[in-house]
């Protein structure tokens, strides 16, 4: 009669921790699925600007108004800089959110006098260096356009508007609106130098798919002012 081996205590308990440690190793794979199922779905919106004549347009602004009830995430606007540098605006154009504060740090080693004369914002901030004394909230939507009091070649552009949703334009171009949901919206395209406003396009999105648009604008390209040498004892 053949007697039965039990199986050793030793050996049970080993299995028994190689399997636990394999479902230790697993679990960061089923969070990241676990995650990714949980997500609400999100798209994406890529724009090509171009002009008359198909060559790309730089520094174009495209944003997405929400259309058909679709929801606006409720968010503080993160807070923007415009430098001066090198006696210009940088950026040259900037797109923000109604409701955003900015700020105009002076990386020159003269003095600036920042100023806008615009109905959506009229402000001044007089003879500074470094950073500004404040920065300017703006609260409502439409076209602001920067000057400086000293430096009559300098101007600079933003473009408020009432979305968290949109882009720049690059110089192929190109504009890129990542992070917005699935849903119905209204797309626009801006730039400081166009002629004519182009007509807007209605876009829906999947949540899964990017959808690509093309603009033409009636814009001419940007001209620099003649900017004279730079003469520090004037503070020009």
């Amino acid at each position: 009669m053949r007697t039965l081996r039990r199986p050793s205590v030793t050996r049970f308990f080993a299995a028994a921790a190689r399997r636990a440690w394999r479902i230790f190793l697993a679990m960061p794979a089923l969070l990241v699925l676990a995650t990714l199922a949980a997500a609400p779905a999100s798209a994406g919106l890529t724009a090509k600007i171009v002009d008359a004549s198909g060559k790309p347009v730089p520094d174009a602004v495209v944003y997405a108004i929400p259309t058909a009830g679709t929801r606006v995430p409720t968010r503080t606007p993160a807070g923007v800089a415009i430098e001066q540098r090198d006696r210009e605006f940088s950026p040259y154009v900037t797109v923000i959110q109604t409701g955003t504060t900015v700020t105009f740090p002076n990386r020159d080693p003269l003095l600036h006098h920042v100023y806008s004369f615009s109905h959506v914002k009229t402000f001044e901030i007089k003879l500074y260096s470094g950073d500004a004394p404040r920065g300017i909230l703006f609260d409502k939507p439409g076209t602001v356009t920067l000057g400086c009091n000293i430096h009559d070649w300098m101007i600079g552009y933003i473009l408020v508007v009432d979305t968290p949703w949109f882009a720049k334009s690059d110089s192929e171009g190109m504009a890129r609106i990542g992070d917005i949901g699935a849903g119905e919206f209204e797309l626009h395209a801006w730039h400081p130098t166009q002629r004519t406003e182009a007509a807007a396009k209605p876009v829906r999105l999947d949540g899964r798919s990017t959808t690509e648009v093309q603009f033409t604008l009636d814009a001419a390209p940007r001209k620099k002012r003649f900017k004279p040498p730079l003469d520090p004892v004037r503070y020009k």
